[in-house]
C-alpha cells in the first residue's frame, strides 16, 4: 500500500511517500515544494496543488495523510497553513484518495513515543525506521514522512472505534476468511 504524508506550509510543503507491505516500510520518495517568497499566496497555493497533483498521478497512493494545523499565537500563519492544507486535501479528493488527518502531537507520539518530541528526534526516528542512515533531509520532509508513518501505524492497529473495514482488511489480510 502506498501512503503519502504531507506537512503543509506556505514557505515549504513537505511530502513523504512510503510503501507499506505486511511488516515492511520503505521510503518511495520524499522532498519539499519550495514556494517562491515573491509570489502571492494564491499563486503559492496553485503551486502546492499542482505539485501534489503530479505526485499523486506518478505514485498513485491509496492513502493520503496530512498534519492538522498548529494554532500558535500568530493567527495569520495559522490561516495560511489552513489554506495550504485545503489545496492539499483538494488534490487528494480530486484523485479519489481517502484523507486522514493527524495532529502534530499524535504524529510525534506514533513515531517517537512522545507527543512533545523535537524535530531532531522525529528526524532521527524517521532515518532509523526507514533505514535512511546518511540521507540529508529538511525538517519539512522528515515531518511529512512522519505523517505517512503515523498513518501506516494507525492502519496496522486500528482502534476499537474504527469502522473502516477496508483499511483493516488491507492491514490484516491473513485474518480474512475467503469463501
Amino acid at each position: 500500500m502506498i501512503i503519502i504524508g504531507v506537512d503543509p506550509g506556505t514557505v515549504y510543503t513537505g511530502f513523504g511517500i512510503i510503501n507499506q507491505s505486511r511488516n515492511t516500510l520503505i521510503k518511495v520518495s520524499s522532498g519539499i515544494v519550495k514556494l517562491p517568497p515573491s509570489k502571492s499566496l494564491s499563486l503559492k497555493l496553485e503551486i502546492i496543488y499542482a505539485e501534489l497533483d503530479k505526485l499523486l498521478k506518478k505514485y498513485k497512493p491509496s492513502e493520503f495523510a496530512i498534519e492538522t494545523a498548529f494554532y500558535g499565537k500568530n493567527v495569520q500563519s495559522a490561516m495560511k497553513i489552513g489554506y495550504a492544507r485545503g489545496v492539499s486535501i483538494l488534490a487528494a479528493v480530486h484523485h479519489g484518495i481517502p484523507v486522514s488527518e493527524y495532529s502534530p502531537r499524535e504524529i510525534k507520539k506514533a513515531v517517537v513515543g512522545s507527543g512533545a518530541a523535537s524535530k531532531e528526534q522525529v528526524g532521527y526516528m524517521i532515518r532509523t525506521l526507514l533505514k535512511l542512515d546518511n540521507e540529508k533531509m529538511r525538517y519539512d520532509e522528515t515531518d511529512a514522512l512522519a505523517v505517512a508513518l503515523c498513518h501506516a501505524f494507525k492502519l496496522k492497529s486500528p482502534s476499537k472505534k474504527s469502522s473502516d473495514w477496508k483499511a483493516y482488511i488491507e492491514a490484516f489480510p491473513e485474518k480474512v476468511i475467503r469463501m
